[in-house]
């Protein structure tokens, strides 16, 4: 299995940044994934075989890809600059263009992709993320930049925790980031950064010079951004798709298991 899913580890250095990600899958259709502020922690460096088997659905179709931010951001980086460096890496990769799905920060990536190079952008997957900043989104990335600030990562974690699992899955969840909170990192700023970007980031404005088919999914109770985020982005999207999740919060690709291919029905139909 992990042979046919042909996953590497890969690096890609240009001009003025370098960053990591990660190549699977047998198809020639190329699909983007983008993740959230979790990259500020753990970027894409090492991990190809088990991202591959997580999201081995999409291998037969696709050449998948999974772009982490550049390393070493400056201060004041923004969702935006992400978004012209994934421009430069998808042009020095050899993508043209690429079906783009972000998840939580990862799409508002997406977002800034599809308004500031629309010609890069094939459709879009929209997961649990926003247009711009609201009160719950605040409050949980300021909680998280608070404990940041003080070294408190296991509060990270199970803070991240108790607002991403519902249900039987939340124990499961509880355990899994009190495990990952053993892996103290040595700094925080790469996470700072990703947070204060997503505070920062507003596009609310312009949704509506996204012109490509876009599938919008959501979560009833979601603990990071709140469902409204993505009526939001329903509403301002022409054309677009929704769907919510019942009774799932902002984990809910991680806990749903028909995610993934929920996702992968639309990209094969678009």
């Amino acid at each position: 299995m992990v042979t046919s899913l042909n996953a590497r580890n890969e690096h890609i250095k240009l001009n003025s940044f370098d960053c990591d990600y990660i190549s699977f899958g047998r198809g020639t259709d190329p699909l983007i994934m983008l993740p959230g502020v979790g990259d500020g922690f753990r970027t894409a460096k090492g991990v190809a075989v088990p991202f591959a088997l997580m999201y081995r659905c999409f291998a037969k179709d696709f050449k998948v890809y999974a772009f982490s931010r550049r390393n070493n951001m400056p201060e004041g980086f923004t969702t935006a600059d992400m978004a012209d460096d994934l421009d430069a890496v998808m042009g020095a990769v050899g993508i043209k263009a690429a079906h783009i799905f972000g998840v939580s920060q990862g799409g508002m990536i997406a977002q800034q992709m599809a308004i500031r190079h629309p010609d890069r952008v094939k459709s879009l997957i929209l997961a649990v993320t926003a247009s711009r900043p609201n009160d719950l989104m605040q409050e949980s990335l300021g909680s998280w930049l608070a404990m940041a600030d003080r070294g408190d990562y296991k509060g990270i974690m199970l803070d991240t925790a108790e607002r991403s699992y519902t249900g039987t899955y939340l124990k499961r969840g509880r355990m899994m980031n009190r495990a990952l909170a053993l892996f103290k990192p040595k700094d925080y700023t790469r996470f700072r950064i990703l947070c204060k970007s997503c505070i920062d980031h507003d596009v609310y404005s312009d949704l509506d010079k996204i012109t490509c088919p876009s599938l919008i999914i959501g979560a009833e109770q979601d603990g990071v951004l709140g469902v409204e985020a993505s009526l939001e982005l329903k509403e301002k999207i022409n054309g677009s798709r929704i769907y919510i999740y019942q009774g799932y919060s902002h984990g809910v690709y991680e806990q749903a298991k028909d995610f993934n291919k929920r996702v992968r029905r639309y990209l094969i139909q678009v």
